[in-house]
């Protein structure tokens, strides 16, 4: 890993992904990226993700890294812990990536490519522009949804992204600090809103790059009624409440 490459930190709150983290940190690791590192996000699973998580620090501790939370309070918490860490320990480019397996490893190199190279200040890894897609067993009713969200946060925010609720993304790192991070509040899709919102608002220019999004490989899917009611109140907050 030579020390002129940009240290790029993948973010990945894990709670019950013990079958899949393996997986990832695999897949990961075979792209080859220099100056690659891993800091997983624990919010106490149950299932043993830490310990295991802690064992992979044990045998690559120059690449990964491990923070544990007692406090499962929702994925906008989990992400404000670890891309704390993470500007903390230096890093240059950011990734947030989901550990089911939904986000394909292979655009990583894309994304960061797109970084390095365009004015952008973040990249999305998006399911709706050209060449972006679905996977075929997502049912109509998520489908739906999701275009539905989309719609409704862009019609009021009009931030021109049409995954704005992506949770695939790749940062620089002064793009983070200038948005504040440590200071946004909202969780689920609302924070992956929210994050985009402040970009666009302090003059970051956000680029999408086309993706497979899978289903989940194991484990199961949550959104609770919460989180679906911060979700549609959160565009409202940020056009007419206090500026950010």
């Amino acid at each position: 890993m030579g020390d002129s490459s940009p240290k790029v930190t993948v973010v990945v709150p894990t709670y019950n992904e013990r079958d899949n983290l393996p997986k990832l940190v695999e897949l990961l690791t075979a792209l080859g990226l220099p100056n690659l590192h891993i800091l997983v996000v624990d919010d106490g699973s149950p299932d043993g993700t830490g310990e295991l998580a802690d064992k992979l620090a044990a045998e690559s501790p120059e690449s990964f890294g491990v923070l544990h939370r007692t406090t499962k309070d929702g994925l906008g918490r989990a992400y404000v812990a670890g891309i704390g860490r993470a500007l903390d320990e230096g890093a240059d480019i950011v990734v947030q990536m989901d550990a089911d397996l939904s986000h394909p490893a292979s655009a990583l190199p894309v994304m960061v490519g797109k970084l390095a190279t365009t004015d952008a200040a973040v990249v999305i890894g998006s399911r709706y522009v050209s060449g972006g897609e679905v996977a075929g067993d997502w049912g109509l009713h998520r489908k739906l949804l999701s275009a539905w969200a989309n719609f409704y946060v862009n019609t009021i925010l009009r931030l021109g992204v049409k995954d704005v609720t992506a949770g695939f993304k790749a940062w620089h790192a002064e793009t983070l600090r200038k948005i504040d991070v440590a200071s946004i509040h909202s969780n689920g899709y609302a924070f992956q809103v929210e994050m985009n919102y402040r970009t666009v608002r302090h003059g970051g220019r956000i680029e999408e790059v086309p993706i497979r999004f899978e289903q989940r490989a194991d484990g199961v899917s949550k959104m609770s009624v919460g989180v679906q009611i911060e979700s549609a109140l959160m565009p409202w907050r940020l056009r007419f409440g206090r500026k950010v």
